[in-house]
C-alpha cells in the first residue's frame, strides 16, 4: 500500500490489468425499456472506451425490478439481459478498456420520475410505479410513500438477487464487478442510522446494520472466480448529525477486505435530503486516502476531479489507487487521451484517431 507513481501506470488487480488509473464512473442514463441496454449505452460507453479509459463501468444496474430508481434504468434481474449487455462488453474491451458492472438496489428511493421530467418525485403505483423498500419505514422526503419495511425473507431475497446478478454479468463478459452501497440506496440505508430503524440482526448495532453488506459481498464472491475483481461503492460519511461516519467506513472496509471485496469507491451523502454537504475541488479524496491507509484496501477517488494533473497528484501521493471520473467524462468523452498529452505520457489513442493525435 505505499506506492507511489502516477496516473499512467498500470494496475493488476487479481486477474485484471487496467492501462492506467482512469475509470468512467457508474451514470445513469435512464435510457432503458424494461431494463434492457440499448444503442445509447453502446454508445455512451463505448466511446469512453475509445477515449482512453482504463476500467468503464455501467450505470447502476438493478438487481430486481422494483430495485431501479427509475422505469428507465438499467436492470439484470433476468436472463433477457444478458445479450445486449455484452455486446457492450464485447466492444469495451476490444477498446482495449475493461468493462465493469455496477450492482444496485434503490431501496427507498426508487419508482421516481426520470430526473428531466420535473422536479423528483415518487410514482405511485396506478401510474406504472411500484411500493419501495427499506429497511425501516421511514419515506426519503415526507411527500414520499412510506417504504414497505422489509422482513427478514425478503432481505434473503435481496442477498440472492445481488448474486444471481452477478452470476448474469460474469455470463454477459463483465470482468469487474461493483456494488452499490452508496448514495442512500438500499445497502447504505441499512448502514445508516438515520435510515435503519430496526430492532432485529439487521438494525441497531453497526454490527447488525453492516450485516446486509457483508452478506451480499459474501454471496457474490462465492459466485465469482478468484480472478474477478469485486469493487464496492459506499458513501463514506452522511454529511449529517448522527449519522454514518468515515469511521465507520473504515471498520467496514476491513470487514469487506476480509471477504475478499479488492477496492473501496469512495464517495459520499445521499442517505437524508437534509445532509449539509462541503463541496468543492477533490472533496472526497481525504476519503480515499484515509480508508486506503487505516483499511489496508485499494480505493477510488470520485468528486469533483476534473483536470489532469489534479488526478495525477492524488495517485502520485497515495491517496487513492484508481480516479473515477463522472460528468467531466460526460463533457470530455477522450479526457484520458488529453490527460496523457498533458502530462507528458503517451495516450492510448486508437488507430482511426492517429492523425488527430
Amino acid at each position: 500500500m505505499n506506492y507511489v507513481g502516477n496516473m499512467f501506470t498500470p494496475l493488476a488487480i487479481r486477474g485484471v490489468a487496467l492501462r492506467n488509473r482512469i475509470a468512467v464512473s457508474p451514470m445513469c442514463q435512464y435510457s432503458s425499456d424494461d431494463g434492457f441496454a440499448n444503442d445509447w449505452h453502446l454508445v455512451h460507453l463505448g466511446s469512453r472506451a475509445a477515449g482512453g479509459a482504463a476500467l468503464v463501468f455501467t450505470e447502476a444496474t438493478a438487481v430486481t425490478a422494483e430495485g431501479r430508481i427509475s422505469l428507465a434504468d438499467l436492470g439484470i434481474w433476468k436472463d433477457e439481459h444478458i445479450p445486449n449487455l455484452a455486446r457492450i462488453a464485447r466492444f469495451v474491451a476490444a477498446q482495449g478498456a475493461v468493462p465493469g458492472i455496477q450492482l444496485a438496489h434503490a431501496g427507498r428511493k426508487a419508482s421516481t420520475q426520470v430526473p428531466w421530467v420535473g422536479v423528483p418525485s415518487a410514482i405511485a403505483p396506478a401510474d406504472g410505479g411500484w411500493q419501495p423498500v427499506g429497511p425501516s419505514p421511514l419515506p426519503f422526503r415526507e411527500t414520499d410513500p412510506a417504504p414497505h419495511e422489509l422482513t427478514v425473507p425478503e432481505i434473503e431475497r435481496v442477498v440472492e438477487a445481488f448474486a444471481a446478478a452477478a452470476r448474469r454479468a460474469l455470463a454477459a463478459g463483465f470482468p469487474v464487478i461493483e456494488i452499490h452501497a452508496a448514495h442512500g440506496y438500499l445497502l447504505h440505508e441499512f448502514l445508516s442510522p438515520l435510515t435503519n430503524q430496526r430492532t432485529d440482526d439487521y438494525g441497531g448495532t453497526f454490527d447488525h446494520r453492516i450485516r446486509l453488506t457483508l452478506e451480499v459481498a459474501r454471496a457474490i464472491r462465492r459466485s465469482m472466480p478468484d480472478d474477478v475483481p469485486l469493487f464496492i461503492r459506499i458513501s463514506a460519511q452522511d454529511w449529517a448529525l448522527g449519522g454514518w461516519s468515515l469511521a465507520d467506513s473504515v471498520e467496514l472496509a476491513r470487514r469487506l477486505k476480509s471477504l475478499g471485496v479488492d477496492l473501496v469507491d469512495c464517495s459520499s451523502g445521499g442517505a437524508v435530503f437534509w445532509a449539509k454537504i462541503e463541496t468543492g475541488p477533490g472533496y472526497q479524496v481525504p476519503f480515499a486516502e484515509t480508508i486506503r491507509r487505516d483499511a489496508g484496501i485499494l480505493t477510488g477517488a470520485v468528486g469533483m476531479i476534473t483536470q489532469p494533473s489534479q488526478a495525477n497528484d492524488i495517485i502520485a501521493r497515495g491517496q487513492a489507487d484508481l480516479i473515477l471520473l463522472a460528468r467531466e467524462f460526460l463533457r470530455h468523452p477522450y479526457w484520458p487521451l488529453h490527460a496523457a498529452r498533458a502530462l507528458g505520457a503517451v495516450p492510448p489513442v486508437p488507430p482511426q484517431y492517429r492523425r488527430a493525435f
